[in-house]
């Protein structure tokens, strides 16, 4: 049996974790980490709550559970707060993964750390895992760092960069981008959408998988999780309006100059996915077609 700790077991990564891992009888034993109470409405796994930039707290537990994987499902992720609060940003996006891989190496455990799109300036899309990073936010550089930090240690990592991450979970504390719009659209309200930015969006369920699959073949190195299609956020929007029957005249688009965001944000990103095919088996989806499935798992 392999024993996880999922740092960030109440967030939206964290609870399909436990759900793919704990549904697969005997296989895992999984504990989770989180501040405040278990929020996944599980019971069938050991749970801590925990600040995690309590560094000795943090290194005691995890110590004393021994895991042989270690899967970082916990980031500050708010783009705008980043740039504004370096500090906290830090704690959690660089001095975490610095105190993880720490214990980490000291177990001998493999770690999982979950990267994104926002460590590239957004000039060329369809990033590869080996294109030069350049961020151009406070955010992009914290994951950057992060990554720097496992490619330098001695610890076995798997770093999964992702984009525009959705889906649903038991209790949230966050929303995400299609459960924005489909809500917003649902009550009838006007919405604006950035029309000059690219992304490819990535079901949590797939990303989920990857962490699995990552264990399962003790996966090494750096691989890309998202949709295999680079859309505008405002068509992102339009199709999720159109997968959920929803009013997409509601939807306005809007320039990146009229948003005037605190963070800068790369134009345009997408993931080059043939190493994640190659390596790791995962056969990637449309926005669509992922948007359709998420749909299904609601009903």
């Amino acid at each position: 049996m392999v024993k996880v700790v999922i740092t960030g077991s109440n967030g939206l990564l964290g609870q399909s974790l436990l759900k793919l891992l704990l549904n697969e009888k005997n296989a895992y034993q999984v504990i989770g980490f989180s501040k405040g109470e278990n929020r996944s409405g599980r019971d069938d796994f050991e749970y801590h709550s925990i600040d995690l930039t309590d560094e000795k707290l943090l290194k005691k537990t995890i110590l004393q559970s021994n895991p042989n994987v270690i899967i970082n499902a916990a980031a500050m992720t708010n783009v705008d707060r980043c740039e504004i609060d370096k500090n906290e940003c830090d704690k959690i996006n660089v001095e975490l993964v610095k105190l993880l891989t720490q214990v980490g190496t000291q177990i001998n455990a493999h770690m999982i750390h979950i990267s994104t799109d926002f460590i590239f300036d957004g000039k060329k899309g369809n990033y590869s895992e080996t294109d030069k990073p350049n961020p151009l936010s406070y955010y992009g550089m914290s994951k950057l760092k992060s990554e720097q930090i496992l490619i330098n240690s001695k610890i076995t990592y798997t770093i999964l960069r992702t984009i525009l991450v959705f889906g649903k979970v038991h209790a949230m504390r966050r929303s995400n981008i299609v459960l924005w719009v489909k809500d917003m659209l649902e009550r009838g309200r006007e919405i604006t959408m950035v029309h000059d930015q690219y992304r490819a969006p990535t079901y949590v369920e797939d990303l989920a998988m990857a962490c699995k699959i990552s264990i399962d073949r003790k996966a090494q190195g750096i691989f890309n999780i998202s949709s295999n299609q680079t859309l505008s956020i405002y068509k992102i929007a339009q199709q999720i309006a159109e997968v959920f029957q929803l009013n997409n005249n509601l939807i306005k688009p809007i320039s990146t100059l009229e948003l005037d965001q605190k963070a800068v944000r790369p134009s345009k990103t997408g993931f080059d996915l043939s190493n994640t095919k190659r390596n790791l088996g995962i056969h990637a989806k449309s926005f669509k077609e992922d948007l359709h499935r998420f749909k299904d798992s609601l009903s």
